[in-house]
């Protein structure tokens, strides 16, 4: 019992540190029309800020983590943290539109680094018993974020925005010392950039990860923008916004169960398949459905349950196509989760001109339809793997979302 406290002890900081990456990642989606305001631009320019963060940190952290291979974890970690935080005081301080989308750009780089050092230290720390015990710990923190952090900053921030980022930037502080307190030198071997960016040379690793971009690239779509087009069920109300965001990340937590659950008794890509034709198909009546706050809420909580499916069961499959390179194809898949965040959040935008804010679920159907269209295509094309491996709460959420 004592050897499992001191454990704890030690995997808090880095939970604590995941909690602020997830949330500070994804909760200025709930924030663009304070923020359009203050800084004078549009929506759907604010919007760009949750696509820069996403496109930084998805080029950076394979980059930053080739890089820094050969340091410590500890030493990365307290690294990485020192530019999260630099990267979020910046963002609350920020005076015009240019100097807050830089500052989200160098949040993203701290952001990309500690998810990356974050799980291999709670690997390296663990006994192998414990093992996944500890990365689900660790992946506890960016959960409770989706389903708390995001609601919780979005009410903080309704009269002051930039409260919200001092807010953020005190948890990379708290998990700072935390880190520095109570996590030994790790030192593990190093992978070049190049090891790490071979495996996108095989054409069943790269149709995969295409469709991680789409299923993501679909939710963000409508997610980023999520505050204008839920403008009829909330009527500017940042309470019953906040209570949508919520619907929608516990939504996200019993998807993530519920996935591990159907894909360690079926096959994982019949998991995916299935989670983006149902999302699909949510995404699109979503203009029915979200004309007052009792129906978007429900069907909020729906969609996040759809949504979520995908992820767990897409890293499974990577894992059985190259087991012994299971780590660096974890670490390209959060890089393509972050792709299409970013993705979603540019064509969201661009959607805007077309369409208005309340449809925008129907361009977000159209992106996740293309992705269930490839993901059928390359089962058609490539055979199954001979091996599929049981699917544990240790590869739940990267973020995201």
């Amino acid at each position: 019992m004592e050897r499992r406290n001191g454990l704890f002890t030690r995997l808090l900081p880095l939970a604590i540190a995941m909690f602020a990456v997830g949330t500070d990642g994804f909760v200025i989606a709930g924030l663009l029309p304070q923020i359009a305001a203050d800084l004078e631009v549009s929506v759907t320019a604010a919007g760009q800020l949750v696509t820069g963060f996403a496109l930084a940190l998805a080029i950076s952290a394979p980059v930053l983590g080739a890089v820094t291979s050969e340091l410590d974890r500890r030493r990365v970690l307290v690294l990485a943290l020192a530019i999260f935080i630099l990267g979020n005081v910046l963002t609350a301080v920020g005076p015009d539109y240019t100097t807050v989308l830089s500052a989200r750009v160098l949040t993203a780089m701290g952001a990309g680094l500690i998810g990356a050092a974050a799980f291999s230290a709670a690997a390296a720390i663990a006994p192998e018993e414990h093992r996944g015990k500890a990365l689900a710990t660790v992946m506890g923190g960016l959960t409770l974020a989706i389903a708390f952090g995001l609601p919780a900053g979005t009410l903080i921030g309704a009269a002051e925005w930039r409260i919200t980022l001092w807010a953020v930037a005190g948890l990379g502080l708290v998990a700072g010392v935390g880190v520095i307190v109570a996590l030994p030198p790790i030192n593990l071997p190093s992978d070049p950039l190049r090891a790490r960016l071979a495996p996108l040379a095989k054409p069943r690793i790269l149709g995969t990860l295409a469709v991680t971009i789409l299923s993501l690239a679909g939710t963000h779509v409508l997610y980023t923008y999520i505050g204008p087009a839920m403008t009829a069920a909330t009527d500017g109300s940042s309470g019953t916004l906040t209570a949508l965001l919520l619907s929608w990340g516990v939504g996200n937590m019993v998807g993530n169960l519920l996935a591990g659950r159907l894909a360690d008794r079926y096959p994982p890509r019949q998991v995916v398949t299935a989670g983006l034709g149902a999302a699909t198909i949510w995404l699109g009546v979503s203009p029915l459905l979200t004309s007052n706050s009792p129906l978007a809420i429900g069907w909020a909580l729906v969609w996040g349950i759809f949504v979520s499916l995908p992820v767990v069961p897409q890293q499974s499959r990577l894992v059985a196509q190259a087991p012994s390179s299971s780590a660096i194809l974890l670490g390209l898949n959060n890089s393509a989760i972050y792709v299409g965040v970013a993705l979603g959040g540019a064509l969201g935008g661009l959607s805007q001109y077309q369409l208005a804010p309340d449809l925008l679920g129907l361009a977000a159907a159209a992106v996740t339809g293309l992705g269930f269209l490839l993901d059928l295509l390359s089962r058609r094309k490539l055979p199954p793997p001979t091996r599929r491996p049981s699917c544990t709460r240790i590869e739940d959420r990267p973020s995201a979302r």
